[in-house]
């Protein structure tokens, strides 16, 4: 194609040849700066001083023998005999019911932060394995028995014994890292061992919803399968990040992989090295994006902060005079920007700790001192119930108010919708399409039940018509409505009152 339109425009090239030739020239003599060809000179030195604290882990898993992973067809479907056979034959198993425990084996990565022998991976390298191994960089497979695991931040620290002392690297502070400095990963991607790649750090503070901690830093380093629970270094040789995921839609690396920032992996490791299990921070406490209408209507600018939808009755907040509808902005002297913050500061927070909670309650500030408490696996964050004594319930009348049919709650209605008995407020009966499509946010659907309006209870339909209209009198725009669902869990929802 090139070749074609040159010989259409011998005259154009011509002309204009000499212009080109001396740009080419020109862009010839330009001096080629040695790290953006190949990235710092330093990471060979960072990898030869690091490589022997990297290790492979393998791990070893008995299953089945009868999960054959065989289509799931129908009884009598004429490919069901076909596939039988398939797999009968593949496994040489013939005709024998009495089929012997099969072993599967994987690989990851993973690296020394003891010479004693301690070493960290993810938590989903070693999940459900009966046998753990770990593969030195010289070769060398020693046993290794779990110390801890922690699935929330999928982490997990390991230990082997040696007569040695093995080589072993530190943690740095991943709070430092800036947005292109490059950093290197090291591990052992489908199982081809010790490999070394290098890329910059493309972003912090990712939340790619794995987890409620949710914290990684982005790398354009190529981490493939296999790198899970390597290290991610600085050019010192510090190890800033734990390897943990990618996305890509073939397996391989497209230059988007993730890792745990150490800032968040010291505090779970050590908890793993002195318990054998974490010991979260727990505040009590369920909560929700701030959105710019909730922001305007509560008088939160900047929006910022996590909005409380429900206190624990049993949890730390309450008793620390924590309410549903304020604003955390503030936890222990850290800022509160986002709602996926507060979580990830309060589990870093050492249990029976004294700590002081800014939040905005209607449009000001007040400090609330809370004891921490200890998140317990099992527990689940349990809904407040509704403070107020509503009304005796009424007959279901209907009425309609910002695209909502509401009504007082009857025995009936609460039968019908299943509804708990300590829930009090103004049943939704029916919404407008427009309500019943909106966004996450802003829907709501029949059963749910209305227990406050802008801070304010109510306990029937005609309370809450009196409500809306007086935040028309004052001007408002958004009304924000406390909601809970048939089983007492709640949320805030706002309304335009246009």
């Amino acid at each position: 194609m090139f070749r074609q339109l040159f010989a259409r425009r011998p005259l154009q090239y011509a002309r204009h040849g000499a212009a080109i030739v001396a740009l080419a020239a020109a862009v010839m003599m330009l001096p080629v700066s040695p790290a953006a060809a190949r990235g710092p000179e330093n990471i060979a030195d960072v990898a030869e001083q690091v490589i022997d604290a990297v290790v492979n882990i393998s791990t070893s898993q008995k299953v089945d023998p009868h999960v054959t992973g065989m289509p799931d067809l129908p009884p009598g479907s004429p490919m069901e005999e076909f596939f039988d056979e398939f797999f009968k034959n593949r496994r040489g198993q013939g005709d024998n019911p009495e089929r012997a425990p099969r072993r599967v084996n994987s690989l990851g990565s993973g690296f020394i932060i003891d010479s004693s022998g301690l070493v960290v991976t993810n938590n989903h390298v070693i999940a459900d394995a009966d046998e753990i191994s770990v593969i030195l960089n010289d070769g060398t497979k020693l046993n290794a028995e779990l110390v801890g695991k922690d699935s929330k931040s999928d982490l997990a620290l390991l230990r082997v014994h040696t007569d040695k002392p093995l080589k072993a690297v530190k943690f740095g502070d991943s709070d430092k890292l800036r947005l292109g400095e490059w950093v290197v990963a090291i591990g052992n991607p489908f199982s081809l061992g010790g490999t070394v790649t290098a890329g910059i750090v493309s972003a912090r503070n990712r939340d790619i919803n794995s987890g409620p901690y949710d914290n990684y830093i982005q790398t354009d380093a190529a981490i493939n399968r296999g790198n899970s629970g390597g290290p991610l270094f600085n050019l010192n040789g510090d190890v800033v990040g734990v390897n943990t995921a990618i996305i890509s839609p073939s397996g391989g690396s497209i230059g988007i992989g993730f890792a745990v920032p150490s800032a968040s992996a010291v505090a779970v490791i050590d908890q793993l090295r002195q318990y054998g299990e974490t010991r979260r921070g727990w505040l009590g406490v369920r909560i929700q994006q701030v959105t710019d209408d909730i922001a305007e209507s509560l008088n939160v600018k900047p929006p910022r902060g996590a909005l409380v939808a429900g206190v624990d009755d049993k949890g730390p907040a309450k008793p620390g005079g924590i309410e549903a509808g304020d604003v955390v902005i503030k936890f222990d002297g850290r800022d509160v920007k986002e709602m996926h913050d507060l979580p990830r500061i309060v589990a870093d927070t050492p249990v029976g700790k004294v700590v002081d909670v800014i939040v905005i309650r209607k449009g000001k500030e007040e400090t609330h001192s809370v004891t921490i408490g200890r998140l317990e696996d099992s527990e689940k964050v349990a809904a407040a119930d509704a403070k107020k004594d509503a009304a005796p319930a009424e007959k279901s009348v209907v009425q309609r108010t910002l695209g909502l049919e509401l009504a007082g709650i009857t025995d009936d209605l609460r039968k019908k919708f299943k509804i708990r008995d300590n829930i009090k407020g103004v049943l939704v009966t029916g919404v407008d399409p427009g309500v019943a499509t909106a966004a996450s946010d802003k829907r709501l659907a029949p059963g749910d039940v209305i227990l406050e309006v802008q801070y304010q209870a109510v306990a029937n339909p005609a309370d809450m018509q009196k409500r809306v209209d007086q935040l028309k009198t004052q001007g408002k725009k958004v009304a924000v409505l406390l909601v809970s669902n048939a089983n007492g869990e709640t949320r805030f929802v706002a309304l335009s009152l246009q």
